[in-house]
């Protein structure tokens, strides 16, 4: 499911389909992704004990108990890992989030803190009212010349509510991945937040997320041959 929300609240609920005919969002020239989970860790190899030549044969019984002992001192397995195929399996849960009265520059400074490029705008009751990226707060026509320095002092003390793209999409957390994939690529958008119907913030799904996934986690839910209808 995909919303879009701005100042005065929820503007659309419904499929992708017609995202572009309720707002126009404009394509971002260089996406990039919020910080994301970090990979899982590889677990290193156990040793499997060499078997001398001359060993006797081993009964498959015998056999099928040495391995649950070996396992046992081995720790709990983990579960078995499944396919991913929605939002939920690889958004960041904590995302980074700033307000609509914040100044530019204290914006710019806590996308710096935290690593990340862009962070969805909430208002004080938790709700998505924009999204602002980084590349927006400071181009490069605006960057201070001689005899210029006040007016860069008043652009970096602008509220963030002057420089975020609102209305903004979001998604529900049990939204398809090939959705989402469908609507950044359509957007030019590096992500979207993720939230319920009121509009409460439930994280962010970056590109960078999504091709995490497809490089380090089990495949997604991909099918070959003529593609699907979203």
């Amino acid at each position: 499911m995909f919303f879009v929300f701005g100042p005065s609240g929820q503007m659309y609920r419904g499929g992708p389909e017609n995202l572009a005919q309720i707002s126009a969002v404009r394509r971002v020239q260089r996406p990039q992704a919020l910080r994301t989970r970090p990979q899982d860790v590889q677990a290193e190899p156990v040793p499997t004990p060499a078997v001398p030549a001359h060993a006797a044969p081993v009964s498959l019984r015998a056999h099928e108990a040495v391995s649950a002992y070996a396992q046992t001192e081995q720790g709990p397995q983990p579960a078995q890992r499944q396919p991913l195929s929605q939002v939920s399996d690889v958004m960041t849960a904590a995302a980074v989030a700033v307000p609509p009265d914040a100044r530019v520059n204290d914006a710019w400074q806590t996308l710096a803190e935290h690593q990340v490029a862009q962070a969805p705008v909430v208002d004080a009751l938790g709700c998505v009212v924009g999204l602002l990226l980084r590349a927006d707060m400071a181009p490069l026509d605006l960057l201070p010349e001689p005899g210029a320095v006040q007016q860069a002092i008043a652009l970096a003390r602008r509220p963030v509510s002057e420089v975020m793209v609102s209305p903004v999409p979001a998604v529900s957390a049990d939204t398809e991945l090939r959705r989402v994939a469908a609507v950044l690529l359509s957007t030019g958008l590096p992500g979207l937040p993720v939230t319920d119907e009121a509009g409460a913030l439930a994280g962010f799904i970056s590109r960078t997320d999504i091709l995490r996934a497809v490089a380090a986690d089990p495949p997604l839910d991909l099918w070959s041959g003529p593609a699907a209808a979203l």
